[in-house]
């Protein structure tokens, strides 16, 4: 019986463990970090007004979102240092010491430029990739802009930027992909050695900014 009673004390302590954790992470609190929005190929900072809104509904507040747009046919070097100059600015305007990036697509490249090459590991606490190239997609055969010919496989600078570690540092980083994103071929190029990838439900590579499981994960994730 003794046994069995703490098993069953066990099992309780489990089961009401996870409405406390839940809690903890879907709502801004005083340790938030203000989250860097960095969008992808021909996009700008409107693609992430669901997932901004999201977030302003549990809690953040604006000055909080940045929803930054970059002019997206440059090479991702020159947008990682113009992300390294944004954190900076971000920082200074909320007083936080880090701020959680969270990308779309090419977003994720020089969001991991900026990260692995001009200091951003000290910065960030949290970098998400939803649906990015990061080993390469054939999707970028045909284009032209520097941005897009470093997405091809095997570019020089993917080469560059997944050589030894591909998680540098102490931030936490974690990336989603959808079986039916068409963008992004092969699947496996999102996910990275070091990162907490998970597989989403059938959505489609824009899909990602939108569906609600992928913004909720995302949310519990930065705010761990």
């Amino acid at each position: 019986m003794t046994a069995a009673l703490a098993a069953a004390v066990a099992l309780l302590a489990a089961m009401t463990a996870v409405p406390a954790q839940a809690s903890s992470t879907s709502a801004f609190t005083s340790a938030s970090n203000p989250v860097l929005f960095v969008h992808g190929y021909t996009g700008d900072g409107s693609n992430w007004n669901t997932m901004a809104d999201r977030f302003r509904n549990d809690g953040w507040p604006s000055s909080y979102l940045d929803q930054w747009t970059y002019d997206w046919h440059q090479s991702n070097t020159t947008t990682a240092q113009q992300l390294s100059a944004e954190v900076d600015r971000l920082l200074a305007a909320t007083g936080a010491t880090k701020v959680d990036i969270v990308s779309h697509s090419m977003g994720g490249l020089s969001s991991r430029s900026y990260l692995k090459n001009l200091g951003g590991t000290a910065k960030v606490d949290a970098w998400v990739s939803l649906g990015g190239p990061n080993h390469g997609t054939d999707s970028a055969n045909t284009c032209l802009d520097p941005s897009c010919t470093e997405m091809r496989i095997g570019s020089d600078f993917l080469a560059a930027l997944n050589s030894g570690d591909e998680t540098p540092g102490s931030a936490r980083y974690a990336t989603w992909w959808s079986p039916c994103d068409t963008v992004i071929n092969p699947d496996s190029s999102v996910a990275l050695s070091g990162a907490a990838n998970t597989k989403t439900a059938c959505l489609s590579h824009t899909g990602l900014l939108s569906d609600a499981t992928v913004y909720a994960q995302t949310r519990d994730l930065i705010n761990s």
